[in-house]
């Protein structure tokens, strides 16, 4: 299963990440849409969340617009979508995501955009069995 593993402790806080994934996929600069987040946490330092794929959603649509691709990334069909956000309810880590003014939920495929423009090594592809 490819994921994005995540490594906090390495992270500096910079937002390249939210910028460069939002930017692949929304075609501009808004971490509101970004499928991985970097929060802030205590200590000084930063939390980042992108999906697991752990597949809760795809148990949850009621179209089957979420699937599971032969690498093991959890993706959506957005013309299979009807856009109720079950998907959202249902994600143990809050990382399937909305924005105002969108239909179709989205998440981290894992396409590596923001491992590229992350300056310190604190995100990572990787696969694992399973």
């Amino acid at each position: 299963m490819k994921y994005l593993k995540t490594i906090a402790e390495e992270c500096i806080g910079c937002n390249a990440c939210m910028s460069a994934c939002s930017t692949l996929y929304f075609k501009e600069d808004n971490p509101e849409k970004s499928a991985i987040q970097v929060g802030e946490a205590g200590g000084g330092g930063y939390t980042l969340s992108a999906c697991d794929q752990c597949r809760v959603c795809v148990a949850e649509c009621p179209t089957q617009a979420i699937i599971v691709n032969k690498l093991g990334v959890v993706m959506i069909n957005k013309a299979l979508c009807i856009g109720c956000l079950a998907c959202v309810a249902a994600c143990p880590s809050g990382t399937m995501r909305s924005h105002r003014g969108g239909v179709a939920p989205f998440k981290c495929i894992a396409c590596d955009a923001c491992v590229k423009v992350c300056p310190s090594g604190a995100l990572k592809i990787e696969v694992k069995e399973g």
